[in-house]
């Protein structure tokens, strides 16, 4: 059996595992969830009882979620393309290290502005919150900015998993302009080169349900009820 993921529209952090998939280049399926309908309704929550994308249902079967679980099990099936790395090397713990700032400060930095938009905050809620998540971005920004450096990827010479999940969640200040990417040249280069990607160009694509051409292993798209139904768990 492939793996099917369960990403989330629109502009879920689910992107980064698409991307990841793609760059793996081994056979797997995609199944849309809409948010916050379909991924907050009880049919979802049978495979994520927190209510949030992404979900990997493994080739064994199992569901998993949360982007660095997922994302660390791509990387153990592509360690020999380089995208991930053998656990208990040194290389391992640098890509955790990049994923776990990436999930926390980064993603995390957007979190004020996104509860602004979309719980409707006005007023002096709504600046708090603007400000508070500015400060927010700014900061995640510039840190992971001088941890770039010079180097092309997150992680030196070559493309990993940090890269992948990076651009799904940069894309998000096309919503808020919480800064001008142009002020952190390293980032808006490394933007750039991603976004300049087949792979990224693929999972762009797919969330627009546009004709996407696949690089990679991509087997089709599954539809959420029927994914359900294939694995016994049919509304």
């Amino acid at each position: 059996m492939s793996p099917v993921l369960f990403y989330g529209v629109p502009s879920g952090c689910s992107f980064g595992s698409i991307v990841a998939l793609e760059w793996l280049g081994q056979p797997y399926r995609l199944s849309r969830v809409e948010m916050p309908e379909v991924v907050t309704g009880e049919a979802y929550r049978r495979i994520n009882p927190v209510g949030e994308t992404p979900t990997l249902l493994t080739a064994d079967g199992a569901f998993l979620s949360e982007s660095m679980a997922i994302l660390n099990h791509i990387g153990a099936r592509g360690v020999d393309r380089g995208i991930g790395f053998a656990q208990g090397t040194p290389e391992f713990d640098r890509l955790n290290q990049m994923l776990a700032f990436l999930n926390t400060s980064f993603f995390g930095a957007y979190v004020p502005l996104w509860y602004a938009l979309e719980h409707g905050s006005e007023g002096t809620e709504k600046q708090v919150l603007g400000e508070f998540g500015r400060a927010k971005v700014r900061k995640a920004h510039a840190d992971l900015s001088a941890m770039l450096g010079d180097k092309p990827w997150l992680l030196g010479g070559h493309r990993t998993l940090a890269d992948a999940y990076f651009i799904g969640i940069a894309r998000w200040n096309e919503y808020h302009q919480a800064v001008d990417r142009r002020d952190y040249p390293n980032l808006q280069r490394l933007f750039d080169r991603l976004q300049a990607d087949p792979a990224v160009a693929f999972a762009h694509a797919v969330e627009e349900q546009r004709t996407a051409v696949s690089a990679g292993g991509f087997a089709g798209e599954v539809a959420f009820d029927q994914a359900l139904a294939g694995i016994g768990l049919a509304a």
